[in-house]
């Protein structure tokens, strides 16, 4: 995934903080920890981004959950109706299937997603903090 250090696909699919891909956002990685799923650091220790913008910032991850969602659907059918061959009936209770167990993919890919619409890669960011340490 190091080829892509710069990018916002790193910081979407890594979960790490989108100014400087130094640290994770979250404080636990996996995100099948329910508990812990939205646990974010308030700032990122290499750069000091604060992550939370303004309150009830992440509430606009809810918008592209329902497109990151859909995607896994339109996923999930295809490979069983076309590809597996599987009857419509079926096809519909893969894609249910999918989506609960992607479910807590599915919430932090649309919080990189959405994060990353708003913040962008700084390599004078990322200089600077190791510089400061």
């Amino acid at each position: 995934m190091s080829f892509l250090k710069g990018t916002k696909l790193y910081s979407i699919f890594t979960g790490t903080c989108p100014v400087c891909h130094q640290e994770a956002m979250y404080k636990k990685s996996n995100p099948y920890r329910l508990g812990a799923i939205y646990n974010m650091h308030e700032r990122c220790s290499h750069c000091h981004t604060k992550y939370k913008i303004e309150p009830s910032f992440f509430y606009g991850a809810m918008y592209v959950s329902y497109g990151v969602g859909v995607a896994f659907a339109v996923a999930a059918f295809i490979i069983s109706y076309y590809f597996i061959g599987t009857s419509l009936m079926t096809s519909f209770y893969a894609i249910m299937g999918t989506l609960v167990v992607f479910m807590p993919v599915i919430m932090r890919l649309s919080r990189n997603i959405w994060i990353n619409f708003f913040l962008h890669y700084d390599e004078t960011k990322v200089k600077s903090a190791s510089h400061n340490e």
